[in-house]
């Protein structure tokens, strides 16, 4: 029964690294008020979204991989010359500023480095001559966010770093073991 449990757990949660995994609408059951899921991953009109990071790249619904910082936008993706947090600047910010139809937010995934407030109110500063509002976070909570306004229909972009370290949690290991000893192939006596 406990084994059930942590497998239940292991398919319901969410790997910090893969913001979204795969497309199906799903039943829960049948009949008056019929509860479904729909995973935004696949669905053609929610645009680019990322599904997966590591200290390489990314990894987007295309299956399109990008290696090294990005500049990911609800249908095209750039690479951000960039090398880590350091190298933001006015000049590298640039792009976004002269976009049309203008952004509404910028979500600026810094890896998993550590910002300060000067840092930070440099950006936020920067990106409001143009009213542009911005968002500094890490890697791991930019992914989501960009994810989530994206499907929204909002008019987004974002630029991320892919972090230098990665966490791995309870969840990431029994994943592993999951997708490795093939839980669900019968053994034929």
């Amino acid at each position: 029964m406990q084994s059930l449990l942590r497998l239940r757990t292991a398919f319901r949660s969410t790997i910090s690294k893969s913001i979204c995994t795969s497309h199906a609408t799903l039943s829960a059951y049948e009949g008056d008020g019929r509860t479904s899921v729909s995973i935004l991953n696949k669905e053609a009109d929610a645009g680019l979204l990322i599904n997966s990071f590591s200290q390489v790249g990314f990894r987007l619904s295309n299956d399109m991989k990008v290696i090294g910082p990005m500049a990911i936008f609800p249908r095209s993706v750039l690479s951000w010359n960039v090398e880590d947090h350091d190298d933001i600047s006015e000049e590298s910010l640039s792009l976004f500023t002269a976009l049309e139809p203008k952004i509404d937010i910028l979500i600026v995934g810094i890896g998993d480095q550590q910002t300060t407030p000067a840092f930070t109110k440099k950006i936020i500063e920067f990106m409001k001559k143009y009213r542009i509002n911005v968002e500094v976070l890490s890697t791991e909570q930019a992914c989501a966010t960009f994810n989530f306004l994206n499907a929204e229909g909002r008019v987004v972009a974002a630029a991320l770093i892919p972090p230098v370290t990665l966490r791995i949690n309870e969840d990431d290991l029994m994943r592993t073991h999951i997708s490795t000893s093939r839980p669900f192939q019968l053994d034929e006596k």
